[in-house]
């Protein structure tokens, strides 16, 4: 096959330090290449190379061969989206690009779409990226590219945070993406996804290559899993939290969607309730509306009985501290230019007061306990890996000390050792200080292992809801078994 593009040798310094080091890939047309490792192993920094692309202040040496086009998929495609740009109109301005009149664009239009496997196009192009649930991004981004002529598409994390339905969605549109002859690169921590795609699999480990061969040699069969088994429910703390009635929508008069329509739902203490359902299905959107983050909503928000303020800006510094939002991507979330221990520890300083020295010495054993070192810490937003700033973000949100934590979908970009180290410490969370948890989740296992109840969501609804082991061991409603797989 067709190298396409490809490193030899690289390394990348930041700061005088290697976050890769040796690192030979090729990416072949028509093929898919994953690149595999836990966070902060130099997945992404080895897939942007293959673009061109370096994290700002680095040291390249070795040999890069980038191609002419290329496509890059975010972990968190927001971020590369214009904001203020209905999809529609930024697949046009790309197709237009390729020249000809309407009839012509319009044609290369669809053509994206359908390979991009974008349902319910209609309603997509004609929203804003905030207005789309994540998956959905995700498919407009890779329509972009496919627009561009993209003879690379690097595809970071595409499947994480993503239910069982989507996930086999993803999974088709990147194979018919390589059938077209263009060259695939995967980096995930997904080992199902990249058994059933990858074509070549290198393993990542402090930033050089461990492994590398076919999936099968590599990463062996899959091992069968029985499906999780949910904890039981306890008896019931006081209600922290609770939304009655609550109808959402983005936009007004008849550009408006319609987001959530008639929830009612408690987070008590002490309790975790995890909330599943479809991508765009309301989740994200109810989650900000409890934490004030999305105004333009109709119902009551009560904390301890008491009616919250819908907005962040009317809250106060209480109610700000007690509903506190962890983000699916926490890097929109930090200033770039302040080192994490800081921003982390503001939080406590002006949310609780906290002196400053206290409140440093808070966020630097809050950091530890979720797996940053000190040395970490003191990075800039931009100098840690994806899983690693989500766990920063985590750790800024419990130094508020919350009665509720809003929880979307943090366990997402972590891999499977962090992952289970922050879900123990939730855990610890909820059984000794009773914080209360809203997890956001597409990660059923982590449903399992933390919930107490579980409601499912579809088109703005909950459509099932009730204890975690019943329900994620004999769902009843049709879309709870196809996202359970029973």
């Amino acid at each position: 096959m067709t190298v396409v593009a490809e490193v030899r040798n690289l390394r990348v310094e930041i700061g005088g330090r290697a976050v890769v080091d040796g690192v030979d890939v090729s990416a072949r047309a028509g093929r898919v290449t994953a690149l595999v490792g836990p966070s902060g192993s130099g997945k992404t920094t080895t897939g942007l190379a293959l673009l061109g692309e370096y994290p700002p202040g680095a040291r390249v040496l070795g040999h890069v061969v980038t191609a002419d086009a290329v496509g890059y998929v975010p972990q968190h495609p927001a971020a590369v989206l214009n904001p203020a740009r209905r999809a529609g109109a930024l697949l046009r301005d790309v197709a237009a690009l390729g020249g000809g009149g309407r009839r012509e664009v319009r044609a290369r239009v669809e053509e994206a779409l359908l390979s991009a496997r974008i349902p319910d196009p209609g309603t997509v192009l004609r929203r804003f990226p905030h207005q789309l649930s994540g998956g959905q991004q995700q498919r407009v981004v890779l329509a972009q590219a496919l627009l561009r002529g993209a003879r690379v598409i690097v595809a970071d994390e595409p499947t994480t945070g993503q239910d069982a339905v989507t996930k086999r969605g993803i999974v088709a549109e990147l194979a018919a993406v390589a059938a077209r002859g263009v060259a695939v690169v995967l980096l995930s921590h997904d080992l199902d996804v990249v058994r059933e795609l990858a074509d070549e699999v290198v393993v990542l480990g402090g930033g050089r290559v461990v492994a590398r061969g076919p999936a099968r040699s590599v990463l062996g069969p899959p091992s069968p899993q029985p499906p999780p088994a949910a904890r039981v429910a306890r008896a019931r703390g006081p209600v922290r939290l609770e939304a009655r009635h609550l109808t959402a929508a983005y936009g007004t008069g008849r550009g408006a969607a319609p987001a959530l329509d008639g929830i009612g739902l408690e987070v008590a203490a002490g309790e975790c309730l995890a909330l599943i359902g479809r991508s765009g299905s309301g989740k994200t959107t109810l989650g900000r509306c409890l934490a004030g983050l999305h105004t333009d909503h109709d119902g009551r928000i009560l904390w301890r009985g008491a009616p919250l303020p819908r907005g962040v800006r009317s809250r106060s510094r209480a109610e700000l501290a007690a509903v506190q939002y962890v983000f699916q991507d926490p890097k929109a979330a930090f200033d770039e230019y302040r080192p994490v221990r800081d921003q982390v520890a503001r939080t406590a300083v002006r949310l609780r007061g906290a002196t400053p020295e206290r409140a440093r010495e808070e966020a630097l054993r809050t950091l530890a306990e979720l797996g940053l070192t000190e040395e970490q810490a003191g990075r800039r937003p931009g100098g840690l890996s994806g899983g690693e700033l989500q766990r920063a973000a985590l750790a800024r949100a419990l130094t508020a000390r919350p009665d509720v934590l809003v929880c979307d979908e943090i366990t997402s970009g972590l891999d499977p050792v962090t992952r289970e180290a922050v879900l123990d410490v939730l855990a610890g969370l909820r059984d000794r200080g009773g914080l209360g948890l809203l997890l956001i989740t597409h990660d059923l296992a982590a449903a399992a292992a933390l919930a107490d109840r579980v409601a499912v969501l579809e088109a703005g609804r909950v459509v099932e809801e009730g204890p975690a082991h019943r329900l994620l061991g004999a769902p009843r409603h049709a879309l709870t078994r196809a996202l359970t797989g029973r």
